[in-house]
C-alpha cells in the first residue's frame, strides 16, 4: 500500500507519498480500506518531531479515517466486510489500509458521505469526552470554546447547543465568528481586538462561563480562571500558547473551580473504546437528524498532505482540512 511517511521530521515538506508495507490485522482488530482522513494540530507535530505516536501503533500520522471494512480480525464481531465506517485512531490515517482495533469504529452515520465522515471520530471524540464527560456541561449553563471555527470548536459549538447550553466562542476574524453564529454560538469575542474575560463578563452579568474548552494552554491560564463562574470547569486540550504557566490557587478556592488537562491518543484501548460507545449512544442520533453536521473547509488529495498541512498551520481555514485517498 502507499501511506504518508516522515522520512526526517521538519516542514510541511517533510511529508512523503511511498510505498510501505500493509498493516496486519491483530486479534480484536479490523482492516480499513481508507477513502479520506483528516488533518488535526498533533499531526502537524508528529511531522515535526514533537510528538512521537504510542508505542505499538502506526507510525503514520493521522487520528481518524473513513472507509470499508476489508478484514475482520479475530476475537471481532459486529462488523462485516463492505461495511462503511469511520474511526478513531492512535496514527495510520494517511494511508490506503490501517488496522483499528474494533472498539474504535463507528459506522457511518445516515445522512454523512463515506469520505466527509472522516472529519468526525477525532472532534466528536474530543469534544465528548471532555465537555461531557469530563466537565458535565448541563442545560443552561454557560459554555466557551476557544478556537470555535477550528475542527473541534465547530463540533463543539453544535454540541453544547444541542444539549441547551448558552455558548461563547473566541476566532480571530469577522468571517470565523459568523460562521460560528451560524451554527449557533451566541456570544462572539474575537480574541484579537477584545478581552474574552471582560466579554465574556459582560454578556453574562458577570457570571462568567461554567465550563472552558482551552487549546492555548500556558498563555490563557490565567485569564482562564479568571473567566470561571462560581463551580466552574476548566478543560485544556491542547498548548498551542506554552506548557508552562502560573496557576492562581487562590483564585481556584475561591470560585470552587476545577481545572482537568486531558489527552486522547495515547489513552489506553479500553478508554478509547468507552468514549467511542458513548459518542455512538449520544451524538451518532443528532449526526443522522440532521442536528449535527461536520464543517469541512476543503478536501484534499492524500499524496498532496504538504498543501493540507499549510493551510491548517496557516489557520485561515474554517472546520477540517480532509485529505481523500487518490481513486
Amino acid at each position: 500500500m502507499y501511506a504518508i511517511t516522515i522520512p526526517e521530521p521538519g516542514g510541511p515538506e517533510a511529508l512523503v507519498w511511498g510505498e510501505v508495507d500493509d498493516p496486519v490485522v491483530g486479534e480484536g482488530e479490523v482492516l480499513v480500506d481508507v477513502v479520506a482522513t483528516a488533518v488535526n494540530r498533533a499531526d502537524i507535530l508528529q511531522r515535526q518531531g514533537f510528538y512521537d505516536p504510542p508505542p505499538g501503533t502506526s507510525p503514520y500520522p493521522g487520528l481518524e479515517c473513513s472507509g470499508r471494512v476489508a478484514q475482520v480480525g479475530p476475537g471481532v464481531s459486529g462488523w462485516a466486510v463492505g461495511d462503511e465506517v469511520c474511526a478513531l485512531l492512535s496514527g495510520g490515517g494517511y494511508a490506503e489500509k490501517v488496522a483499528v482495533p474494533a472498539g474504535q469504529l463507528l459506522p457511518v452515520p445516515e445522512g454523512i458521505t463515506v469520505d466527509r465522515a472522516a472529519a468526525l471520530p477525532e472532534v466528536v471524540c474530543t469534544v465528548w469526552s471532555n465537555v461531557f464527560m469530563v466537565a458535565h456541561l448541563r442545560p443552561g449553563e454557560t459554555f466557551l470554546v476557544h478556537g470555535g471555527s477550528s475542527g473541534i470548536g465547530t463540533m463543539a459549538v453544535q454540541l453544547a447547543k444541542a444539549v441547551g447550553a448558552k455558548v461563547a466562542v473566541t476566532a480571530g476574524t469577522q468571517e470565523k465568528l459568523e460562521r460560528c453564529a451560524e451554527l449557533g454560538a451566541d456570544i462572539l469575542i474575537n480574541y484579537r481586538e477584545q478581552d474574552f474575560v471582560a466579554e465574556l463578563r459582560e454578556a453574562t452579568d458577570g457570571k462568567g462561563a461554567d465550563v472552558i474548552l482551552d487549546n492555548m494552554g500556558a498563555k490563557y491560564l490565567d485569564r482562564n480562571v479568571q473567566a470561571l463562574a462560581v463551580n466552574g470547569r476548566l478543560v485544556i486540550i491542547g498548548m498551542q500558547g506554552g506548557v508552562k504557566g502560573e496557576l492562581n490557587i487562590g483564585a481556584l478556592l475561591a470560585k470552587r473551580a476545577a481545572v482537568t488537562a486531558t489527552t486522547l491518543r495515547a489513552r489506553p484501548v479500553e478508554e478509547k473504546a468507552a468514549i467511542v460507545a458513548a459518542v455512538r449512544e449520544h451524538v451518532w442520533p443528532l449526526v443522522s437528524g440532521g442536528h449535527v453536521r461536520p464543517v469541512i473547509d476543503r478536501e484534499i488529495p492524500m499524496p498532496d498532505a504538504a498543501e493540507a498541512h499549510r493551510v491548517v498551520e496557516d489557520s485561515s481555514h474554517i472546520g477540517k482540512v480532509l485529505l481523500v485517498r487518490p481513486s
